[in-house]
């Protein structure tokens, strides 16, 4: 990358940090604790909705998990109607399905019943009913949502996105291969409820995968150049939760308690990254879901320690921080750093998680996805260390197995 454009990317992002303590920030009004999924059609009702969208999929309402939601809504008289054809990495189409029937329900608000894809779905649908003439791509990037939000109420049934807690909306533009990111503080849930019964059932894959997905949140947000003191310390909190309990809940996914701090540690995370925001991890993890549709966590999960090594000096000081906050201890900031991405190394191990992506990357697509991914995260992301066409493209040859 040339000098120029190096200047730019600073001066946009260091900008950008100053604008965001002037951007309208929502905090969401949270429900935590064992079977607190219940006490949310109360909650609703006594805000004075009667008819809600509830975006979710199809596994979900298989298993049942959802049903005592949906019992204790009509206990409230509050009506509903499902979408549930929600799929991984979600696409424009998923969106525009869902709002039909937001539309035909005459909804007032929105229940996002899921993981990351239901979250980003529903927020989709949030934006697409405040702009109903605007294209969903054209809310592509920063602040087009630009208008308050029929109400959001996120309720995660995986500890790892923070879409809960986040302005952002990922979305997958299938003819496109391609994901696009919309970025607005009107997309942060104005309701969320951290109920542990719910990802008890989580397979060890999903457990794993979401957990290291927020643990690149946390990671990715304590290292960038715009964190501010209150992202610093979620950030920290999040990545010892992480370290303190993912093994927990891996090997015992009934442990309660232990899923609880998982899903407090992805509201954390999702809070600093969505203030501090990332980095390349996720512009690679966006571009490989949406050309190969590698779900999201599973991306982040095998990226993170690559790019951190990436990062080199850049990052040892602060990844150093992190080390140090999960017991770690060396003779300076490069020794911990280093020990710190090995510990992240040994997760994946002890998950299951591949080092890198076995029989996925194709030579063909590299330079198309190195140009996404760059669209992306050039100039906004606050990264480290900053990277050009030539380093992304080694980057995706290097991750190829």
């Amino acid at each position: 990358m040339n000098v120029f454009m190096k200047m730019w990317c600073r001066t946009y992002q260091f900008g950008f940090k100053i604008a965001m303590y002037f951007l309208p920030w929502r905090k969401a009004k949270t429900l935590v604790g064992e079977n607190s999924l219940l006490l949310l059609p109360e909650l609703i009702k006594s805000e004075g909705y009667d008819k809600v969208l509830i975006v979710t999929d199809k596994t979900l309402v298989k298993l049942g998990l959802i049903n005592p939601l949906l019992e204790q809504l009509k206990k409230e008289q509050v009506e509903f109607v499902i979408y549930d054809e929600t799929v991984p990495n979600p696409t424009i189409d998923n969106i525009m399905d869902a709002y039909k029937l937001y539309q035909e329900g005459n909804c007032q608000g929105v229940i996002a019943f899921g993981g990351g894809s239901p979250m980003d779905c529903a927020k989709g649908v949030a934006a697409k009913a405040t702009r109903p003439k605007r294209d969903i791509a054209k809310m592509e990037g920063l602040l087009k949502v630009g208008k308050k939000t029929p109400p959001i109420f996120a309720i995660p049934t995986t500890a790892g996105t923070g879409s809960e807690v986040t302005l952002a909306a990922v979305i997958t533009d299938s003819k496109k291969h391609h994901k696009l990111v919309i970025n607005d503080p009107m997309l942060i849930p104005e309701y969320v409820v951290l109920d542990p019964v719910l990802t008890i059932g989580l397979p060890k894959h999903i457990t794993a995968t979401t957990g290291l997905d927020a643990l690149t949140h946390a990671v990715e947000a304590f290292i960038g150049n715009t964190r501010t003191k209150d992202t610093k310390a979620q950030a920290i909190e999040a990545t010892k939760l992480i370290f303190e309990n993912i093994k927990k809940v891996y090997d015992n996914g009934e442990d309660i308690k232990a899923r609880e701090n998982m899903l407090i540690a992805s509201n954390l995370a999702g809070k600093a990254f969505t203030r501090s925001y990332v980095g390349y991890v996720h512009s690679i993890a966006h571009t490989l879901g949406g050309q190969y549709k590698i779900p999201h966590g599973l991306a982040n999960a095998i990226i993170l320690p690559h790019i951190l090594r990436w990062y080199g000096a850049s990052a040892h000081k602060k990844l150093a921080v992190l080390g140090r906050a999960v017991g770690l201890s060396g003779e300076n900031d490069e020794v911990i750093s280093n020990k710190f991405i090995e510990e992240i190394e040994k997760l994946k191990k002890y998950c299951n998680i591949p080092d890198k992506f076995e029989n996925v990357i194709k030579d063909e697509d590299i330079l198309q996805m190195a140009e996404y991914s760059l669209k992306e995260a050039n100039p906004l992301y606050p990264v480290p260390k900053l990277m050009g066409k030539n380093e992304m493209i080694d980057m995706y040859k290097h991750l190829k197995a």
